[in-house]
């Protein structure tokens, strides 16, 4: 070609996507959201670099491919939402039950199709909540944040450890399950996929001092000096950050260079004052745990043994602040709910930020990556809808916008390039005039989340487009739900709409002379023959319950609204108190 003149574009059904400033709405690591998720079954398939769309194992499957991570963000001025499958973008798995790996692990990941909420303006509570089982934030690529208790406590009654019990000896995640991790320290409770501690493949991803093992797969800490902050990885329910564990040397000042930020944690052997629980038996809880749960120090849990090693329960470290320590010292300088206020790249004027903390080689550190106790309120959470005016900030697998690369051209041949949609076939035309188009190529498959076509040319002048043609079927992250808001006594909704109805409980006469108190437990709100799918009651008097109309639903008119409380005053039957168009 003479002078060749190229130009490209694409017809993709583009989404326009509002992007806020704030690091709530930016952070999130969508670079591979048109990829669909890969896991690895076992240490041969993962040497080999072969690894699966779709499985099963019999406990759990995944019958189509599912695209990784966050799918969907929307914002309001009060809150971010994020729809994810909660897969990670690298290659997952593999897991077993033994560090030997002769045992399979029981669960591999699905598409959790999770709607969650994050606050925007965090709230500093004077009495701190703690953090018990399940997601307590999540962390950037999708994928849930779960705290360091693995759901096991030494029980007083039976003199073992039991699950999902209340007791004040609650064994560490990492110690006692880490043989169940894979290579980015992560497994799953049913099909869910979670991080307890230091996530080392997501950190890779987001260029935070990891190396990675293209042979055997596996993921380490960069033996070179850390000389830049470390990234956010993750938001928690409590709406502040979680970064990886560089952060600058002086709280306050970014010039101040780079460390590892050092947990405020120790074991109770002995060291910095601490008791020695091998010699004096675990007869007393740390402070810390004591203020959070609000009860004696004096919860006996048992000796140290073979069976009972120290280390094995979260109340087996101490903090350093209860024992006379300074944090931000060369000692320690994260606090007891493992964060710190500081400065940050995408915070210069200041915030809480957590930090997620680990020995210098990377091998993770209790508490991991958050305290027992949340810094903030938690008011962040899994929701069935969204209810409110949002904007879209990002939407992702199939809604992807596609960026064209410039084109190269040489020795006669024209090559293209462009980000694709992993599932999508592609078509290729060209036109010297923008006015008649031909097909070069149909059906163009892409390398995953790459797309290319070469074409060899004469012509000196050509212009070129790309389109999109067909999407492949996948399991989808879900449909997100916008409920309109309603007020009863009155209000309306028509069928096949999702309602967040607000029920104001009557006083006196028939009813009760004041309502349950705020937080009592409720058992079910119905209206006419429709269960509600959530309900909250943190107002007293005030119940809110989500509803999603069926579009063929009957009768309607009139309904009767049916709220039972778990105990307290017989159910509120209250007639005539909605209407459904």
């Amino acid at each position: 070609m003479r002078n060749a003149v190229v130009c490209a574009g694409l017809w993709f059904a583009f989404i326009t996507s509002v992007q806020a400033a704030d690091p709530r709405t930016n952070s999130w690591f969508t670079t591979y959201a048109g990829k669909y998720a890969r896991i690895y079954t076992n240490d041969v398939s993962r040497t080999n670099g072969v690894s699966l769309t779709m499985w099963t194992n019999g406990t759990t499957i995944q019958a189509s491919p599912v695209y990784c991570g966050v799918q969907e963000v929307y914002s309001s001025s009060n809150w971010v939402y994020i729809r994810s499958t909660g897969l990670g973008s690298f290659v997952m798995g593999p897991w077993y039950l033994n560090a030997q790996h002769t045992q399979a692990f029981p669960n591999w990941p699905t598409n959790q199709k999770t709607l969650y909420r994050l606050p925007r303006s965090p709230a500093m509570p004077s009495t701190k909540t703690s953090n018990g089982g399940g997601a307590i934030g999540y962390f950037v690529d999708g994928a849930a944040m779960f705290n360091s208790w693995d759901a096991y406590t030494y029980s007083t009654v039976s003199n073992v450890d039991a699950q999902n019990i209340t007791g004040y000896w609650n064994r560490d995640a990492y110690v006692n399950e880490g043989a169940s991790f894979d290579p980015n320290n992560a497994h799953q409770a049913g099909g869910q996929y979670h991080y307890h501690a230091n996530p080392p493949a997501l950190r890779y991803q987001l260029g935070d001092h990891v190396d990675f093992n293209a042979t055997t797969k596996i993921y380490t800490e960069s033996t070179n000096t850390a000389t830049k902050h470390s990234p956010i990885l993750g938001w928690v329910a409590d709406g502040y950050p979680i970064y990886g564990p560089y952060g600058y040397s002086v709280s306050n000042n970014a010039s101040s260079g780079i460390r590892r930020m050092i947990s405020g944690y120790v074991l109770r052997n002995g060291q910095y004052g601490t008791s020695n629980l091998t010699a004096n038996g675990r007869s007393t809880i740390p402070k810390w745990s004591a203020r959070l749960f609000n009860v004696s120090s004096n919860q006996v849990g048992p000796n140290v043994s073979t069976s009972y090693p120290l280390g094995r329960y979260m109340e087996d470290n101490d903090y350093l602040g209860d024992l006379g320590y300074a944090s931000g010292t060369n000692t320690f300088d994260l606090d007891e709910y493992n964060g710190r206020w500081c400065v940050t790249p995408e915070f210069p004027g200041g915030t809480y930020a957590y930090f997620v903390s680990i020995s210098s080689n990377g091998t993770p550190v209790f508490p991991y990556n958050i305290g027992r106790g949340y810094y903030g309120t938690p008011s962040g959470g899994a929701v069935s809808a969204i209810t409110e005016t949002v904007v879209t900030n990002f939407l992702g697998g199939t809604n992807l916008s596609a960026t064209l690369s410039s084109p190269s051209i040489g020795s006669g041949k024209v090559t293209l390039t462009w980000s694709a949609v992993e599932g999508g076939t592609y078509q290729v035309e060209a036109t010297t005039n923008l006015t008649s188009w031909s097909v070069l190529a149909n059906g163009v498959t892409p390398n995953q989340t790459s797309g290319g076509y070469t074409n060899v040319t004469s012509l000196d002048k050509r212009f070129y487009r790309v389109g999109r043609s067909s999407s492949a079927s996948f399991d989808s992250a879900g449909t997100t739900l916008f409920a309109t808001n309603c007020v009863a006594p009155g209000g309306a909704a028509s069928r096949g709409q999702t309602v967040q109805l607000t029920i104001t409980l009557p006083t006196g006469g028939s009813y009760p002379a004041s309502a349950p108190p705020a937080n009592a437990p409720i058992t079910s709100v119905t209206v006419g023959s429709i269960t509600a799918s959530s309900t909250t009651y943190t107002v007293q008097g005030s119940v809110v319950a989500l509803f999603t109309i069926p579009t063929g639903y009957t009768p309607t008119g009139a309904q009767t609204i049916v709220v039972t409380f778990n105990s307290g005053p017989p159910p509120y039957t209250l007639t005539s108190y909605f209407t459904v168009n």
